[in-house]
């Protein structure tokens, strides 16, 4: 902070000179050492706060100018150090502007009463008619969007949420627009009611009306070419160009937004990617994709979920090549002129297809495939277990995490063998096993609920269901052996809150806390996730040793025991692999890969039978 003085009338006499005035010279204040050198052709309106120009400053590679104020016209606005502020066609009004800012072409920057700055307001989402159920604000992340989401009909405890976003909010927010140190804006129209952090740009924009753009050290957000903001918060690593128009929206760390996209009402969380197309009232969670000008996302959750279009053939049950998590998008039409849905619970890969896809008679058989032929829909329970997509997502998503360490808010478990999972696989066995008992094991096809399973296939899910089951088992006895859990946290259901996995148990004491006044602030809350978190390996370990206990019949496990579980996990391991294989052969033969991907694949799956 600059102690600041008034001008001198020497100073008053050159900016005058220089084609500056003033509605009160006695209102303008500058820091001890400002000279008026860089200062050209400004009006000055209201009370001015200048620091000092002394520096030049890079505005394009290898292209350097002096910091100054040339041809603008300000009001009410203090500006930081070294800032080169030129060519306002409008004027800046009731605004704060850090250090080493770059403002260049700009018509209109201002603050007006009310403000909010896209923070503390209500949006309806999974529901485009309904009341509002998320509340905007810069420290919203996956799990309280959420958390608001799945408990938005119970009133006492929405009610408590927003005081405590209200609470914060009251704390945080400024009486004016701000930008921080070293914002770039340039060729853009409007800037109302707008916060922007340290390090991002804003170039040829449209229009940014009630926002806050954020940043962290190392990643800032860029916004380009006729893209309009309204309403609306922008994290850090996110970009939004080529004709972009959000309102009411909230956008997640690393996520892009390209190319006509238009959204309102909507949530995109951590590494969403969105070019074309549209979303109304929608979740985005981790990794979402839409590419389609024909993409619509509408009143529903998606999570690592690629979005097709009815006329785009995209072989996702079969490939070696970088496409998506194994899920054929509704309408896809395959080779042998099937049409083919997977609804999956899955983990951290969960796709809640909302009224888009999630038919609630298939949620509990997981990783399966349905299959129309006429009128009939086929279902082939577990079948997406080992496949060549499913392995080559599981090891992809973590690698396309864009998000630096520092900025990461929303919390993404990449484990696709994890409790919740594990816990899909037991109820879809279950369902399988019931079926045979009902409808005897020597039909040729199975009745559930509509759907027809052949005996074959279910045959097959329970055996891939199996074989997952044991993999897990192996896994996580191998880091554990014998070690005695600590706590009974993590025995029972699990939940996947947007990507954090969780026992049921701490999500009802997280509901209970906020209910009984235990959690007094947002940052509470999300230390309480965080620290849930944290605590992910423990939970898994006391699910993992009850279930090793239920499955294998044995009341504590010995030395005996594990190496009894571990040998049928390399089995099951092997199973896996030799199942992956099988596809990966399959899709050779179709003529999808070239031979060198093909065997290089094929190498890559073997080496993993040497590991756990």
């Amino acid at each position: 902070m600059h102690n600041y003085r008034l001008l001198t009338e020497e100073e008053i006499g050159i900016l005058e000179d220089k084609g500056c005035t003033a509605e009160d010279w006695t209102s303008i204040y500058v820091a001890l050492d400002f000279m008026p050198t860089y200062i050209i052709n400004v009006a000055f309106y209201g009370q001015i706060h200048l620091g000092v120009f002394e520096k030049y400053l890079e505005i394009s590679k290898d292209f350097r100018k002096h910091s100054g104020i040339k041809n603008a016209t300000l009001r009410n606005v203090c500006i930081g150090d070294n800032c080169l502020i030129e060519n306002v066609s409008n004027y800046i009004n009731n605004y704060h502007i850090g250090e080493e800012c770059y403002i260049s072409n700009v018509s209109t920057m201002e603050t007006t009463e009310g403000a909010t700055f896209g923070e503390g307001n209500m949006i309806s989402v999974l529901n485009e008619m309904g009341d509002g159920n998320v509340i905007l604000f810069d420290k919203l992340n996956s799990q309280l969007a959420a958390f608001m989401l799945k408990y938005a009909d119970d009133k006492e405890l929405r009610e408590s949420l927003r005081q405590l976003v209200n609470n914060d909010l009251s704390n945080t927010l400024p009486d004016t627009g701000t930008l921080g140190r070293g914002v770039k804006i340039v060729n853009t129209r409007e800037i109302i009611n707008t916060i922007i952090f340290d390090g991002c740009e804003v170039n040829s924009a449209t229009r940014l009306f009630d926002c806050t753009l954020m940043s962290t050290s190392n990643s800032g957000v860029y916004l380009g070419a006729d893209v309009i903001c309204e309403n609306s918060i922008v994290s850090d690593g996110s970009s939004i160009i080529n004709g972009v128009n959000i309102q009411d929206c909230f956008v997640g760390e690393a996520c892009q937004l390209s190319n006509g996209f238009t959204a309102s009402s909507s949530l995109f969380f951590a590494n969403s990617y969105m070019s074309n197309g549209e979303a109304c009232a929608a979740f985005c969670g981790p990794f979402t994709t839409s590419h389609h000008k024909s993409s619509l996302l509408i009143g529903a959750s998606f999570s690592f979920y690629n979005a097709g279009s009815g006329t785009n053939f995209s072989n996702h049950a079969y490939k070696m090549g970088p496409l998506h998590y194994g899920m054929l998008e509704r309408g896809t039409k395959t080779a042998s002129g099937a049409y083919i849905l997977m609804p999956a619970n899955i983990g951290a890969f969960s796709v809640c297809f909302g009224k888009l896809m999630h038919h609630p008679d298939t949620r509990n058989i997981p990783f399966s495939y349905l299959i129309a032929y006429g009128d009939i829909m086929y279902l082939f329970p577990g079948r997406n277990l080992n496949t060549v997509g499913l392995y080559r997502d599981v090891r992809k998503w973590p690698k396309r995490d864009k998000r630096p360490y520092s900025g990461q808010k929303s919390i993404v478990n990449f484990d696709w063998l994890s409790p919740f999972t594990i816990n899909e696989m037991l109820k879809g066995k279950k369902i399988l096993q019931n079926l045979q008992e009902v409808q005897g094991e020597m039909v040729s096809e199975y009745n559930y609920r509509g759907y027809v399973i052949k005996n074959s296939w279910l045959t097959t899910g329970l055996h891939n269901y199996d074989v997952g089951i044991r993999m897990y088992m192996g896994e996580m006895l191998k880091k554990y052996g014998t070690t005695m859990p600590t706590s009974t946290i993590g025995i029972g259901e699990w939940n996947d809150l947007s990507g954090l996995l969780l026992p049921d148990s701490e999500e009802q004491q997280i509901k209970a806390d906020m209910m009984n006044g235990s959690i007094n602030s947002i940052q509470e809350l999300l230390d309480r996730i965080n620290t849930i978190a944290e605590n992910y390996q423990n939970y898994a370990w006391t699910f993992t040793y009850q279930l090793i206990k239920d499955y294998y019949k044995i009341n504590q496990i010995t030395e005996h025991d594990i190496e009894h579980i571990l040998k049928d996990a390399y089995a099951a391991k092997r199973e896996w692999i030799n199942g992956i294989r099988k596809d990966a052969i399959k899709e050779y033969k179709l003529g999808d890969v070239d031979e060198e991907l093909y065997h290089s694949f094929l190498d890559q799956i073997d080496n993993e039978l040497d590991i756990l």
